[in-house]
Formats: C-alpha cells, structure tokens, sequence
C-alpha cells in the first residue's frame, strides 16, 4: 500500500493511474503497487491470451491482457486480471476499465494466490456479468475453473495435467501443451 495517499475517490484513483508509471490495484479507496510477474507467469498469460483472441474474432467479444482494468463497482474496487474477456456491449462506453466481464482469469503467484483465491474472487462474484472465474497454476500444471450456476452457487472444476481443458462461458477448448509451452513450471519456495 502506498502510505503517501489518503482515500482516493475511484475518479482521483484512475486519474492517478492515468499518469503514474506503475500499476495500482484499488480497494474502497486504498490503492496498492503491483508486483512484477515472472517468465512462467507472463509466457503463460501470453500463451492463453493469443489463442483465445484467435478464438473471440469475429465473436463480438474481446480479450484483454493484464494492463486493462476490471471495475467492481458494487464493491468500490479496480483489479487488473492477467485476462479479461468482454462480449457486452456497454464495456465500449470505457477505454480504461471494464465493468461487465464474462470471464476472469489469473495466472497464479506464490504472493497473490491467497488473495486470488478468496477476497478477490469473493469480490469478482459481485459482478452479475460473471460467468466463470479461472486460476492457471504456475507450480503444477492445473487449471481451476468456478462456474456460476446460480447467483449465489459456484461450481468447481479441476483440470489436473488433462490434455484440454473447456471454458463454457465462450465455448473454448484449450490444451495443456499450449498452455504451458515454452513455460518452465516454478519452483514452491518455502517460507
């Protein structure tokens, strides 16, 4: 967290964010630096990011890499997903932030991975647009999937070094050997 600011209104927060040099996630008025990523992380998103706009094209949905910002209005955040995809058309309306997501994703880091795992998917099950939230490990090759199936229940699926794995909610079948291809599984390190 940066000490320096006191609460920032999301419009001083994207103002801020416009002009500063490194990337800030946002919390009901808080901002904090983001981390670097890793080779494995960044060849990984890449990785992903490449087939599924292949995919999309033509679709009249997007997909975003890291650096376009998902608002959480309902809870008064802004979260930069490793990728983002958008299909509705009201996500036009902004060119720094989208607020109706269809599909998340985060590439795992041993220093985000609690917070990927529970308040921040905690806070991504606010947004209704929502219809699948995926974590890709970088320690193992594993993809994890939580599908809504209704607004309060999501359903989890594991792809545990499967040769595909399917995300329903753009009707995606992806493999594992491009997935991880030219990606050198990390390394747990222990604290």
């Amino acid at each position: 967290m940066l000490a320096s600011f006191p609460y920032l209104s999301p419009e001083e927060y994207l103002q801020l964010e416009t002009h500063s040099p490194n990337k800030h996630e946002y919390l009901d008025g808080e901002i904090f630096a983001m981390a670097g990523a890793t080779d494995t992380h960044v060849t990984i998103a890449g990785n992903l990011f490449a087939d599924l706009r292949s995919h999309l094209r033509g679709s009249g949905c997007r997909v975003f890499i890291s650096d376009m910002k998902a608002r959480i209005e309902a809870r008064n955040r802004f979260f930069y997903p490793d990728i983002l995809v958008i299909c509705d058309a009201r996500d036009t309306e902004t060119d720094t932030y989208k607020c109706f997501p269809k599909l998340i994703i985060e590439v795992l880091s041993q220093s985000t991975e609690s917070f990927d795992r529970g308040d921040k998917f905690n806070d991504y099950q606010s947004l209704d647009s929502l219809q699948e939230y995926v974590l890709i490990n970088t320690q193992h090759r594993r993809v994890e999937i939580f599908r809504r199936h209704t607004k309060e229940l999501w359903l989890f699926q594991n792809y545990d070094d499967c040769e595909t794995f399917c995300l329903e909610s753009i009707d995606y079948t992806g493999t594992f050997e491009m997935l991880y291809e030219d990606a050198t599984i990390e390394s747990a390190t222990v604290d």
